[in-house]
């Protein structure tokens, strides 16, 4: 999902003791200089093969970099590739690396080594980017520096894929030798590699001299600690525990009381409701419609974010090209009109009972749905997910026992991406896994029409509203990232798709 996973209490943490990983090919010693202490989720996974959240994108940069990164606008610019050229039907895309590039192993970044670790994320029995990667039919190299990517239909989508988890490169050398200690031990060349590790409690990075763009990170050690929830977050940074950190919008006020600055990032980020209409009384598509008629988005926003963020109706942005405008106001908070289809569905007030899934940073947004639901009949009941990196994806994602889960997403590099995630049938947030076969012809559509044609914008909101109407699930409001940071940390880069450190430094606060 889009938010932090993992919850545990800053105290303890700081005090866990750290494990070296000798595996991971670093010494025992730490970096001096400016070490800035994140508080946010670790990862579900270090690998990106087995990583399950989009989450996981702004700590899965941290030790990976990509083919390609998006810059400010999400648009696809060079990262380990200095280029790349289509062929004149779209169907191969050539990538030419950056020259003398290696991991943090000391092994070489070459074309062998990026065609070895993207095979390895189409073929590893337990990968989850196997669909995504299923475009590519075959990789070939030549030299050292160029990669082809042969594809199986026109796909002009490759190079934002590759600009996240799709194409971050994993060392072969490392996983060649243990592919199963790559979730807790990660070689790659991003701007850190790891020191220390304590899972589902603390990671320690040092900066990597070799990234290709070293010279732009300033940040010499980065402790990255998950929060406990947001009322203790502000209190944190205050107080030096942590320098920088997420919180939600109606934590501004305090935060901006205690002296401290705040960030608030325009993003991907969308709030939505994983609806499995594979579970009864779900199985009925009244009693689905009229749930969506009975959340108050604007209330949420209002009450829960403090009014940071918008309503939302589909799974992207207003101004980002994906949004569909025709789309608003689409199952707009109506109460009578879901009470009136609870009727026709054959629930008299009170009848109808359901779950909400949640986990605890989105308690509040939850208990405020418990209380419009029940105001047209519907008495349900809170489930928060117990703290934990893995628990929320093995019972929503993966073990699909959610009715009614409070998900969202942070977007992808690749709007078909998130369509795919979000709609397509073996996406993790689509839990009913049904798709339609107009949405998979309308995402071909899209794949196989180019980025700069006048046409795609247009080729891309279809396949929104084609997903959006088919689907069980919906979305309730767009999130910019609010980041709470003490003034040493300067403020960060405003990326829509995650939070990059470039440029970012730590002084002094006196």
């Amino acid at each position: 999902m889009a938010r932090p996973r993992t919850l545990l209490r800053v105290a303890a943490l700081v005090a866990a003791a750290a494990v070296t990983l000798a595996a991971c090919g670093t010494g025992a010693g730490s970096a001096s200089g400016a070490t800035l202490r994140w508080g946010f989720a670790l990862p579900t996974s270090w690998d990106p093969v087995t990583s399950s959240t989009g989450n996981d994108i702004n700590t899965i940069s941290l030790v990976y970099a990509s083919l390609t990164q998006l810059d400010e606008k999400a648009t696809a610019v060079p990262g380990l590739a200095e280029s790349w050229t289509y062929n004149g039907d779209g169907t191969a895309v050539t990538f030419t690396l950056r020259p003398n590039l290696t991991f943090t192993d000391g092994t070489p970044l070459d074309a062998d080594a990026v065609k070895q670790s993207l095979l390895r994320g189409k073929t590893q029995q337990n990968s989850l980017l196997k669909d995504q990667l299923a475009t590519i039919k075959d990789i070939t190299v030549a030299g050292d520096r160029d990669v082809t990517l042969q594809l199986a239909a026109p796909d002009y989508q490759v190079p934002n894929l590759l600009a996240g988890k799709t194409g971050a490169i994993v060392s072969p050398a490392a996983f060649t030798k243990d592919a199963a200690a790559i979730p807790t031990a990660p070689v790659g060349a991003g701007p850190f590699r790891f020191e220390s590790f304590v899972p589902e409690s603390k990671a320690v990075l040092v900066k990597n001299p070799g990234y290709w763009d070293a010279a732009d990170v300033k940040i010499d050690r980065l402790e990255l600690t998950p929060t406990t929830d947001a009322a203790t977050v502000v209190a944190a940074v205050q107080s030096g525990a942590l320098d920088v950190s997420y919180i939600p919008g109606n934590q501004i006020p305090q935060a901006k009381a205690a002296g401290l600055e705040v960030d608030v990032i325009d993003s991907l980020q969308v709030n939505q409701v994983d609806v499995h209409s594979g579970l009864a009384p779900l199985t009925d598509r009244r009693v689905v419609d009229a749930l969506k008629y009975a959340v108050d988005r604007r209330q949420i926003v209002d009450v829960v974010n403090a009014g940071v963020g918008d309503v939302a109706y589909q799974p992207f942005p207003k101004g980002y090209v994906a949004y569909d405008p025709t789309l608003d106001g689409l199952f707009a908070y109506d109460p009578a009109k879901a009470r009136q289809l609870l009727t026709d569905a054959g629930y008299a007030p009170g009848q109808l009972a359901l779950t909400i899934t949640v986990n605890s940073v989105s308690q509040s947004t939850a208990e405020l749905v418990q209380q419009q639901l029940q105001g047209v009949g519907v008495n349900a009941t809170i489930k928060v997910v117990p703290p934990g990196s893995s628990t929320w994806q093995q019972e929503v994602y993966l073990g699909r026992k959610a009715q009614f889960a409070l998900d969202g997403t942070v977007g992808r590099e690749s709007p078909v991406q998130n369509l795919t995630v979000v709609y397509g049938e073996q996406g993790l947030m689509n839990t009913s896994k049904v798709s339609t076969p107009e949405f998979l012809a309308a995402l071909d559509a899209v794949r196989r029409t180019p980025l700069d044609s006048p046409d795609y914008p247009t080729v891309l909101q279809t396949a929104v509203r084609t997903g959006v109407q088919m689907s069980p699930s919906f979305s309730l409001g767009t999130l910019p990232r609010v980041a709470v940071r003490n003034k040493k940390v300067s403020p960060l880069p405003h990326f829509l798709s995650q939070y990059r450190w470039e440029g970012v430094t730590v002084g002094s606060t006196s």
